[in-house]
């Protein structure tokens, strides 16, 4: 009979094979995020990651930890390369090294999730399913890390597992996709408590896991079920699918400008236009022509919300934001909004001082944060709040908390990672946005993945990568503030705070269960 796993981590295990095995299951997570939402494969890659963990010594749980990180974001965010690709002779010999890079800084962070676990198994013995707790909660507490230390990477969250099934992802409007993902970890990783259980104990496990899920099927079931009426607002998304090879090529102004509006010509109604990020590639404040071209696209009183670049002379010199800005019939500008969370390396280059390297969007200058996220009020539709591209990625950073808006509007332009994964990962992002906040989420992409998002995650209409077109449909109706959208990710933490207080007390509940029972047998 062959070891199982279990036993084989058990019998000092060498570093190698741990590493070797956690790195594999670290791959096997992208199975679980779209495009593929593998569920099968939550509880084989947690699980593996878990029982490895169990039963090795602090520093050497760092390196599995790290490991599996490798393996998750080696894989999962390998379509970043593909922008090093769009301008090869500057930047196509980075693309390999940076890839590898980021995914080696990233993996610090499930590094610091499982030194942390093995630590505090170390001091103070944990068993059963309270490992299976404490593992989730080091987990969680990393990806929260993950998304705020230096500006943040909250890609790829464990909860993103569940976003294509519509039950599964409610619960995000409660506790948050942190909140989310603590559950999916625990729930994923309760197979693996099972494995290493006691023969007797294992009966509780079993039950605690029908018990998560089919509560978090039912609750989510429950949401999932309301009603989302669409509004009278017409909306128009237009995808021109400009590659980004050609957008800024010397003489493609003309021929963006030309696409994005025959496309914009045809016949339909719509109360509000949509373009994407950088949709026109200039400065379009500047260019009175334009303007005037685009205005004839927006007849009685029509506006449009489009993402330009644009810039600002001050004493300081010229500032460059990314921004989002809506336009009426006359082609002025009524309001806008620009970009407060910007991509380090494509808006800016951190250290800039400090590191010889250059920005690989074309442009003259760094661009400048704006002030946060913000509402805008616009003719003929409800208030709308912007994200521009990866903004909607960071849960709790999209909307004004003191001026709720009625929809988001996501500008983005994934043409940079060509039909690779990326979009779809990207995609997901706004789902998840949309299920926290109860608010649809209208997605403008340049070569897709354009889509109108409803306040349960559900995609209403979408254009894949690499379509041109438009799509035509009613915004969806807001849902009243989520808890989530409330109180943001304290509900994340009050959850864990509950399920280690419920498992603290029936732990007590147990032991002097057992004491009295021990006692009876004595006498």
């Amino acid at each position: 009979m062959k070891p199982g796993l279990s036993q084989f981590v058990s019998e000092d295990p060498n570093l190698f094979q741990c590493m070797g095995l956690a790195l594999a299951a670290g791959g096997l997570t992208v199975l679980t995020l779209p495009p593929f939402s593998w569920l099968i494969a939550v509880p084989v890659a947690f699980s593996v990651l878990f029982i490895v963990l169990r039963n090795i010594s602090t520093s050497r749980a760092f390196l599995v930890g790290w490991a599996f990180g490798l393996g998750q974001f080696g894989i999962g965010i390998s379509w970043i390369a593909e922008s090093f690709y769009v301008d090869a002779e500057r930047f196509g010999a980075l693309a390999i090294p940076a890839v590898a890079g980021l995914s080696a800084g990233l993996a610090i962070f499930p590094g610091m999730a499982a030194l942390l676990f093995a630590a505090i198994m170390q001091r103070r013995a944990f068993g059963g399913i309270a490992a299976g707790l404490l593992f989730a909660s080091c987990w969680v507490a990393t990806e929260w890390l993950r998304g705020h230390v230096l500006t943040g990477f909250p890609w790829n969250l464990a909860a993103y597992a569940l976003v294509d099934y519509a039950a599964l992802r409610q619960p995000a409007a409660w506790v948050g996709s942190y909140g989310l993902g603590f559950l999916t970890v625990f729930i994923g990783i309760l197979p693996g408590v099972l494995t290493v259980a006691a023969p007797k104990r294992r009966a509780p496990v079993l039950v605690l896991f029908a018990v998560a899920v089919t509560g978090l099927w039912v609750g989510g079931a429950l949401r999932s079920g309301q009603d989302v009426p669409p509004t009278d607002v017409a909306l128009r998304i237009v995808q021109g699918n400009v590659p980004q090879v050609e957008k800024w090529a010397l003489g493609s102004r003309e021929r963006t400008l030309e696409k994005y509006l025959g496309l914009s010509a045809q016949p339909g109604r719509f109360d509000v236009l949509l373009w994407p990020e950088t949709a026109f590639p200039g400065f379009l404040d500047e260019d009175a022509a334009a303007r005037t071209r685009i205005s004839a696209a927006l007849p009685d009183d029509r506006v449009l919300l489009t993402g330009v670049p644009d810039r600002v002379e001050g004493d300081g010199g010229t500032r460059y934001f990314n921004t989002v800005k809506v336009y009426d019939g006359r082609g002025e500008v009524l309001t806008g909004y620009a970009k407060h969370h910007l991509v380090p390396f494509g808006e800016y280059v951190p250290l800039k001082g400090w590191l010889p390297i250059e920005r690989l969007t074309v442009g003259l200058g760094d661009f400048t944060p704006g002030p946060g996220p913000r509402t805008l009020a616009v003719p003929g539709a409800p208030l709308v709040a912007a994200a521009i591209c990866y903004e909607i990625i960071f849960p709790g950073h999209v909307v004004d908390d003191l001026f709720r808006p009625d929809w988001i509007f996501n500008a983005t332009n994934d043409a940079w990672f060509g039909t690779s994964i990326g979009p779809e990962q990207h995609l997901a992002s706004a789902r998840m946005r949309a299920v926290e906040e109860g608010l649809p989420v209208v997605r403008a992409a340049n070569t897709g993945i354009s889509a109108i998002i409803d306040a349960k995650g559900e995609i209403i209409a979408r254009l894949e990568t690499g379509q041109t077109g438009v799509i035509d449909a009613s915004l969806p109706t807001a849902l009243a503030p989520t808890p989530y959208a409330r109180f943001g990710d304290w509900t994340s933490l009050a959850l864990i705070c509950a399920v280690w207080a419920l498992a603290f007390i029936v732990g007590l509940a147990r032991r002097r269960f057992n004491s009295e029972n021990s006692k009876s047998e004595e006498s």
